[in-house]
C-alpha cells in the first residue's frame, strides 16, 4: 500500500513531464562560444559602416565631407528599421511570387523569433542582426558612385528602395534554403559572404546610378582633390578588420570553416594591397597610400564571395588578380569619362565579379567531391564556373533593371540630383546646413 502511494503520484508525475522533456531536448541548447563569436563578427561587421564613411569621407572635397559621410551613417538607420520590420521575413522567410522574394509571417518585426535558437546553437536574433549589417552596407557603397552630386532626401528614399526591392530579393535568392540561386546545379551558387548580394549589386547598382544622373559639375576638367587621405587611410584600416566579421562570421560557427575563412581573408588583402603597390609604382613611378588602400579593398571583395572554398595560395591569387583587373578598370573608367566618383563598380563591382568566377580554378578538393557526390557522381570546375556565371549575370542584371525604375521613381517625386547650385554649395552647406571642418571654405 505505502508502495502505491509513492509509485502513483511518480508514475503520474513521469507522464506529465516525460514529453515535455522530449520537447525541450528538439531544442537546440546555446552553443555560448559561437553565440560570442557571432556577436562579436555581428559588432565587427558594423565597424564596417563608420570605416567606409571615413574612406569615402576622406576622398570627396572639403565641401561634401559630412553630406558623404551621412550616406553611410543614415544607412544604419534606414535600412535597420526596414531589415526589422519586414527585411528579415522578406530575405529568409518561405518563397513567395514564384520565389521572388521571401515571407515569414512570424518574421515581421522579428515576433516569432523571440525564443528561437538555431541548429548551429545561436539566437536566431543574432542571426538577424548579423545578416542585417550586410543589409546596411550594401546601399552604403553605392553611395561611392554618386558621391558629391545627390540630395540627401532623394538619396534616403534610394535606398529604402532598394533594400526592399533588390537587396532583400537578391538575399533570398543566394542565401535562403529555397532560394533558386542557392540550389542551382550539384551545390549551388557559391556566395559565402556576399560577392553577388552585396559587391556586385552594389556596385552595378552605382554603375547604372551614374550613368543616369550624369558627373560631377567641372567632371573631368576641374581637380576634384580628396580633402583627407588620412581619414581614408584610417577607414581602408576599419574595413580591413571589419571584414574578418564580415567573412569569417559567415560560417555562422566558432571553428575550422571560421579559421578557413579567416585566414583567406587576410591573406587576399595582403596580396592585393602588395599587387597595387607594385602595378603603381610601376605604372606612375610612384606608390601611393590611396593605392596601398585601394588594393587591400580590391582583395577584400574577391575573396568575399570564396572564402568558404579556397586555399591561401587561391586566396592570393585571387586578390592579386582583383587588384590587377580593378586598377586597369579604373584607367578604363577615366578613359570613357563616366564619373563614378569613388569607384564603387570599379573595385566593389568588378572585384565582385572577379572573385564570383575565378574562385571555381581554387576550390578545395573535399568541396568539390561533396558536390560531385551530390550530383550523382560527376560535378566538373566547367559545372560550377556555369553556375557561378550564371548567379553573377542574373544578379547584375536584376540589380540593373530595378536600379534604373527606382531612379526614375526617386526623380519623378523628391529629386535624386542635386541641382547646379546646391552641389556647388556643397552638401553640407545645402542639406545639412553644417560643415566637417569648422568655418573652413577650401575645397
Amino acid at each position: 500500500m505505502f508502495r502505491a502511494k509513492i509509485l502513483l503520484p511518480l508514475l503520474v508525475a513521469l507522464t506529465f513531464f516525460m514529453p515535455l522533456a522530449s520537447i525541450a531536448s528538439e531544442s537546440p541548447a546555446i552553443d555560448t562560444g559561437t553565440t560570442a563569436w557571432m556577436l562579436t563578427s555581428t559588432a565587427l561587421v558594423l565597424l564596417m559602416i563608420p570605416g567606409l564613411a571615413m574612406f569615402y569621407g576622406g576622398l570627396v572635397r572639403t565641401k561634401n565631407i559630412m553630406g558623404t559621410m551621412m550616406h553611410s551613417f543614415v544607412a544604419m538607420g534606414i535600412m535597420t528599421v526596414l531589415w526589422v520590420t519586414f527585411g528579415y521575413a522578406m530575405s529568409f522567410g518561405s518563397n513567395v511570387f514564384g520565389g521572388w522574394f521571401g515571407w515569414n509571417p512570424d518574421y515581421f518585426l522579428l515576433r516569432g523569433i523571440d525564443e528561437s535558437i538555431l541548429e548551429a546553437g545561436v539566437p536566431e536574433y543574432v542571426f538577424a542582426m548579423f545578416q542585417g549589417k550586410f543589409a546596411i552596407i550594401t546601399p552604403a557603397i553605392i553611395a561611392g558612385a554618386f558621391a558629391e552630386r545627390v540630395r540627401f532626401k532623394g538619396y534616403c528614399l534610394f535606398i529604402a528602395l532598394w533594400g526592399i526591392l533588390v537587396y532583400n530579393p537578391l538575399c533570398h535568392w543566394v542565401w535562403a534554403e529555397d532560394g533558386f540561386l542557392f540550389n542551382m546545379g550539384a551545390a549551388g551558387a557559391i556566395d559565402f559572404a556576399g560577392g553577388t548580394v552585396v559587391h556586385i549589386s552594389a556596385g552595378v547598382s552605382g554603375l547604372v546610378a551614374v550613368l543616369m544622373i550624369g558627373a560631377r559639375k567641372g567632371f573631368p576638367k576641374t581637380a576634384l582633390s580628396p580633402n583627407n587621405l588620412v581619414m581614408t587611410m584610417i577607414g581602408a584600416g576599419l574595413l580591413w578588420v571589419g571584414w574578418f566579421g564580415f567573412n569569417a562570421g559567415s560560417s555562422i560557427g566558432s571553428g575550422l570553416a571560421t579559421a578557413q575563412a579567416l585566414t583567406v581573408t587576410q591573406t587576399a588583402a595582403a596580396a592585393g594591397a602588395l599587387m597595387w603597390m607594385l602595378i603603381e609604382g610601376w605604372h606612375q613611378g610612384k606608390a601611393t597610400g590611396l593605392g596601398f588602400a585601394s588594393g587591400i579593398l580590391a582583395g577584400l571583395v574577391a575573396i568575399t564571395p570564396a572564402a568558404g572554398v579556397v586555399q591561401p595560395g587561391g586566396a592570393m591569387i585571387l586578390g592579386i588578380s582583383a587588384s590587377t583587373v580593378c586598377y586597369l578598370m579604373i584607367g578604363l573608367k577615366n578613359r570613357l569619362g563616366y564619373d563614378d566618383t569613388l569607384d564603387a563598380f570599379g573595385i566593389h563591382g568588378v572585384g565582385g565579379i572577379v572573385g564570383a568566377l575565378a574562385l571555381v580554378f581554387f576550390i578545395r578538393d573535399s568541396w568539390m567531391a561533396e558536390a560531385a557526390a551530390s550530383a550523382g557522381g560527376s560535378w566538373t570546375i566547367l559545372d560550377q564556373l556555369y553556375v557561378q556565371a550564371a548567379a553573377v549575370g542574373i544578379s547584375a542584371l536584376y540589380a540593373a533593371v530595378v536600379t534604373a525604375v527606382i531612379i526614375l521613381i526617386v526623380n519623378k517625386t523628391v529629386g535624386l540630383r542635386a541641382t547646379n547650385d546646391e552641389e556647388m554649395r556643397g552638401l553640407d552647406h545645402s542639406f545639412h546646413g553644417e560643415r566637417g571642418y569648422g568655418n573652413l571654405n577650401i575645397g
